[in-house]
């Protein structure tokens, strides 16, 4: 599987725990700021929260490996799956220099009016865009 979106990002000490490693609870906000990297790079605009968007409806994260204050890492992310209203997305988090992943994350997002407060159907155009930058490498939901 190949990402084409990564996005570096910067450890800060209030992510490491007495253990001296990233707390697993950070991991969360580092996926974030992929999906959100991501969705401006594919569409050219940040996410928007008060009209359509997305929710996330699911997430499960696999570590493997620690990460440590002073390691350097990115978070790869790349939609694997587009359904009707949800698209599943998968990322990594990737010390520099290392082949295997720290952290695998698996998530599900919804499409939904935040005006309206219901999901709605992927509009086509994020469909087309998702896929011309996955470059056609995206299984149907």
């Amino acid at each position: 599987m190949e990402f084409y979106h990564s996005l570096p990002v910067q450890i800060r000490f209030n992510d490491v725990d007495p253990a001296q490693h990233v707390n697993n609870s950070v991991y969360q906000e580092y996926f974030d700021l992929g999906r959100i990297g991501y969705f401006k790079t594919v569409t050219g605009n940040p996410l928007d929260f008060g009209d359509v968007s997305l929710v996330i409806a699911s997430f499960k994260v696999d570590f493997f490996h620690p990460v440590f204050l002073h390691d350097s890492i990115a978070v790869k992310t790349r939609v694997s799956a587009i359904g009707t209203k949800s698209l599943e997305m998968t990322q990594q988090i990737i010390r520099e220099g290392d082949a295997e992943p720290c952290a695998v994350s698996t998530s599900v997002l919804v499409c939904f009016n935040y005006r309206e407060q219901i999901s709605e159907i992927l509009p086509e155009e994020w469909k087309r865009m998702i896929r011309y930058f996955e470059h056609e490498e995206v299984s149907d939901k």
